[in-house]
């Protein structure tokens, strides 16, 4: 007992770093998510659809075949997400950072079934997977 009483900053300091290594994967943040290859699965199938959040200019400059653009300021009155609620969704951005918000905000509208692509455009480019350009 007197061990804790005496280090009992340094057993507080090991709690602290503790949760803040844990907490991405508890909220199913930036750490959370699918590889590119885990989305050509799901894509593959189980149907996913692709639900691009980039601004126009990053979705014309290259985006997955077949990703519906919906950015991310507009997605919660967004008309082209699919009504069926449980069919998956991979979302993706430029760097998976905005992709996690969106992904948390579609389940918050009742998807069930939401991934957010890990890296983002810059790990599809990286993994040699196929581009399309232009709206």
């Amino acid at each position: 007992m007197s061990f804790l009483i005496q280090n009992w900053l340094l057993i507080l300091t090991a709690l602290v770093s503790g949760g803040l290594l844990l907490w991405p994967s508890l909220r199913g943040g930036a750490g959370g998510g699918v590889t590119p290859s885990e989305a050509v699965m799901l894509m593959n199938r189980e149907k996913a659809v692709v639900i691009d959040v980039c601004e126009p200019a990053e979705y014309e400059a290259g985006h997955i075949a077949g990703a519906r653009s919906i950015p991310l300021a507009g997605l919660a009155e967004a008309k082209n997400l699919p009504s069926n609620k449980s069919l998956p969704l991979v979302v993706v951005c430029a760097s998976g950072m905005r992709s996690g918000r969106a992904a948390a905000a579609l389940r918050k509208l009742g998807h069930e079934n939401v991934q957010s692509l890990k890296g983002g455009m810059r790990a599809w480019r990286e993994a040699g997977l196929p581009l399309q350009t232009g709206a």
